[in-house]
């Protein structure tokens, strides 16, 4: 009700996108004219970009990147006219949870490494760096920050990087993996990372602390 006691006119509307796809054009136009049986929708066409991700469809194959969202990531950082870095990680770069550096605002942190593993759902290259950065979130200090700035310093001289998911390519199925030993040095806990395609296409990856200390 209005103030003066009559109806509101007003009427509430709700909206949301949806992604279908399909290797057939019939079962494509099939399920849209069902759904326009029932809701009134419109078709945008091919999709171009979804919730930070960009989507570059051509008779070769499909690409995947996050330009947009690194580039509106370094211009909130004030970043784009800084030295690129070409790693994500120094070499043998170690930390403690506690050492002599400054503590900092930890929402800082947080809110910069949340979306760093964001940006991890399409760049496999700074999936380790990004799994280590993210255990000092309780209590991070100056050079945690700093560590995970230089991932976003190697992001923005990367930033064309993507998946390529070709049309047709073999039909093979391989993964990788490897660990290092006793690399935490708060609790001497190793490493793992994997890393699996299919058709020659990254489908799966991950880097994770072990849950036990290994001896050997």
């Amino acid at each position: 009700m209005d103030e003066d006691g009559s109806k509101d006119s007003h009427q509430g509307l709700y909206v949301d996108g949806m992604v279908y796809t399909s290797d057939s054009q019939a079962l494509i136009d099939q399920f849209q004219g069902e759904m326009k049986k029932k809701f009134n929708m419109a078709d945008l066409g091919l999709i171009r970009y979804f919730l930070g991700l960009e989507i570059h469809q051509s008779i070769g194959g499909v690409f995947l990147s996050q330009t947009w969202y690194i580039e509106d990531l370094l211009r909130e950082l004030n970043m784009k006219q800084y030295r690129h870095a070409d790693t994500p990680m120094g070499i043998n770069e170690k930390f403690l949870d506690e050492d002599e550096a400054k503590f900092i605002d930890a929402k800082v942190y947080r809110s910069l490494i949340g979306k760093l593993l964001y940006v991890v759902h399409t760049r496999p290259d700074i999936c380790y760096a990004v799994n280590f950065l993210s255990r000092f979130m309780s209590r991070p200090n100056v050079k945690h920050l700093c560590a995970a700035k230089r991932v976003v310093k190697y992001l923005a001289g990367t930033l064309k990087l993507g998946l390529f998911y070709p049309n047709r390519s073999e039909k093979c199925l391989e993964g990788f993996t490897d660990s290092e030993w006793g690399g935490s040095l708060n609790n001497r806990k190793s490493t793992s990372g994997m890393f699996f395609r299919l058709c020659s296409c990254a489908i799966t990856w991950g880097s994770k602390k072990q849950d036990v200390v290994a001896l050997s």
